[in-house]
């Protein structure tokens, strides 16, 4: 994974959030910690924040898939298969120990 394959979302140290519509018709707000690639696919770190928008003390970030439609609007997708979710997870951890994405 190149580096400039990585982006951070926070580089002007603002917060962005998007809120989830889960399958049982709950929402989750969530901060998008980056935005990466591995190999042909692009895929999303979130983190679980309260009302405040800080971060639940017991949650991980959550991986998506990411891409982006003609217009620019997002698209988040799950992610299909336990092989597929294991690189996106391990590319996460190395971009997490490079120290890239907000702790």
């Amino acid at each position: 994974m190149a580096k400039e394959e990585i982006f951070p979302i926070d580089e002007n140290d603002t917060d962005v959030c998007v809120t989830l519509e889960l399958d049982n018709g709950e929402s989750l707000d969530c901060e998008i910690l980056v935005i990466y690639d591995v190999d042909d696919r692009s895929y999303i770190a979130l983190m679980p924040v309260d009302e405040s928008g800080n971060p639940f003390n017991d949650q991980e970030a959550i991986l998506y898939r990411y891409a982006e439609e003609e217009d620019g609007s997002p698209i988040i997708d799950n992610i299909e298969s336990e092989e597929e979710y294991e690189a996106a997870a391990a590319a996460f951890d190395a971009i997490q120990d490079e120290g890239i994405t907000r702790d």
